[in-house]
Order: structure tokens, then C-alpha cells, then sequence
């Protein structure tokens, strides 16, 4: 592994004059390794202030993907539903003996995602390169979870929820939603925040690297600082909030702006709202 690592950071050094072949040869390794789970974009370290380390060398590895792919034609079905994209991002194809059900209807995963056994995908969704989606979770209709996005055990990700991963810069931590945590139908999770064990996002919560979250039971603020993602406490409800504009024309039509507010931590009535059910696996 350390041998890739050092191979994949001296050809990205090089820029402009990285040699293809050795970029291309290096790609597939790295993605093979994304595809059984064996590296990752991001990965838990206690020693790391937001609890999580960047791969920097996986990151720069699937740019060359991109970089040193050649659009080709890979339409599906005889050419009835037409795709063309990189020959390096082919889709994945886990097989019966995978143990992830992706229920008929327009799903995608590529080829360097991880998604473990006992994940259900419903139609449509969408997980990008890069992306790791641990035991037992719920992918849902129309949801994405972006490149190298990072999604943790028995986690929820309600319909039209959106993932947005991080690709770039490479040394940015990608977005990750930690164990047991429900991401609420539409909501959008971006610009690498972490969404803490077992918190629960309720429907069109949005959270991005410039909000402020306001949090009412232990009264304080949370928000990203410098190189600090944001990160949602462990247990926390978020909802859809508004605070008042201190812009005088604001406040003469009575304007407000959104934010997201922590009403309260969960307990056991959250508990069974939010319980996947074990019928549906």
C-alpha cells in the first residue's frame, strides 16, 4: 500500500509531464483496492482533531481517472440508453454473492466505490468513485452519495438526499455521515462536513461549510473554522431553521435568513421513529 501511496504523490508532483501509461496502471490498482474496501479517501483517526485523517494519495489516484481516461461509448440495452463517459469509470457490478441489493430501476454505482454487504440501493440513486458505504445502510431513491463521500454503518439516506462527496481539493476532508445517523428526505450534507453518530437530519436540512448551527439545548453555535469541518454532535436533531436578517431592509419587509437548529438529542421516542425496518432487508 505505502508503495502505491508513493508512486500515485510522485507522479501527481509531476503535473503536466506525468507519464500516462504509469498514471493509467496506477489508477486501476488504486481502484481495485477502493472497490474491495481495502483504502479509503478518508478514514477514521482518533489522533485527528475532527476524528478523521484524508487520504491525500487515494484522492490524487482517482483524478488521474478523469485525467488520463478516453471517452467511449458505453451505451446500454443495444444502444437504446446512450452513455459515454471515461473508460477508466465503468460501473460496478458486485453479483449475487456481494450480498447489496440494488432493486431494478435506474441505479448506478462506479467501479471504486465500496458498498458493503447488506446495503439496500433503491431505484434511481447514484454512488460515485471513491465513495465508502458501510454494512447495512440504506441508499434511497434518488439519493447521491458523491465521490469519496464517506457513510458509516446502518446509516439512513432518505429520499432525494444528497452527498456531495469532495473530490477536490485532494487534501479536503470529504463529506462523511457517521454510524446509525438518518440523513431526512431532500436534505443536502456538502464541503466536508461530518454528520456525528446516530444524528438525525430532518427533512431539507442543508448543511454546508458557511452556515451556522444553532444548538438550543446546550446553547452554543457550531460552524466550520479554518481547516475545522463543521461536524453535527453525535445524537443530534437537526432541523430547518430561520434567524432574523440585521440588514435594515431585512428587517423593514421581515426577512429571515435559514439556518439549521438542534431542537433537541435523541431519545427513545427518536429512536423509533428513525429505526430501519428489518423487514425491508
Amino acid at each position: 500500500m505505502s508503495d502505491l501511496a508513493e508512486r500515485i504523490g510522485g507522479l501527481f508532483a509531476q503535473g503536466a509531464d506525468t507519464d500516462r501509461r504509469s498514471a493509467r496502471d496506477a489508477f486501476f490498482e488504486l481502484r481495485g483496492l477502493l472497490n474491495d474496501g481495502k483504502v479509503r479517501a478518508a478514514e477514521p483517526d482518533v489522533a485527528a482533531a475532527s476524528g478523521w485523517r484524508v487520504n491525500t494519495w487515494v484522492k490524487q489516484g482517482i483524478l488521474f481517472g478523469f485525467r488520463f481516461g478516453t471517452t467511449v461509448d458505453m451505451s446500454a440495452d443495444h444502444g437504446k440508453w446512450p452513455f459515454y463517459d471515461k473508460d477508466t469509470m465503468i460501473l460496478k457490478k458486485p453479483g449475487v454473492s456481494a450480498g447489496v441489493r440494488i432493486v431494478p430501476g435506474g441505479s448506478t454505482i462506479r467501479e471504486g466505490a465500496y458498498v458493503a454487504t447488506s446495503v439496500v440501493c433503491m431505484p434511481p440513486m447514484y454512488v460515485n468513485i471513491g465513495a465508502f458505504v458501510d454494512e447495512g445502510s440504506l441508499v434511497d431513491s434518488h439519493a447521491l452519495v458523491g465521490s469519496c463521500a464517506q457513510v458509516g454503518r446502518r446509516v439512513h439516506l432518505s429520499a432525494g438526499a444528497m452527498l456531495g462527496g469532495v473530490l477536490e481539493p485532494v487534501g479536503a476532508l470529504p463529506v462523511i455521515v457517521e454510524d446509525e445517523a438518518l440523513i431526512g428526505g431532500n436534505c443536502g450534507v456538502y464541503e466536508g462536513t461530518i454528520v456525528g453518530r446516530r444524528a438525525v437530519l430532518a427533512a431539507g436540512v442543508v448543511l454546508t461549510g458557511s452556515v451556522t448551527v444553532y444548538d438550543l439545548p446546550r446553547q452554543t453555535t457550531y460552524r466550520r473554522q479554518g481547516a475545522a469541518p463543521l461536524r453535527i454532535p453525535e445524537n443530534a436533531v437537526v432541523v430547518p431553521g430561520a434567524r432574523a436578517s440585521g440588514d435594515a431592509f431585512a428587517r423593514e419587509h421581515g426577512l429571515s435568513l435559514y439556518t439549521p437548529v438542534i431542537v433537541k438529542y435523541r431519545d427513545e421516542k427518536t429512536d423509533a421513529a428513525t429505526a430501519l425496518e428489518e423487514a425491508l432487508r
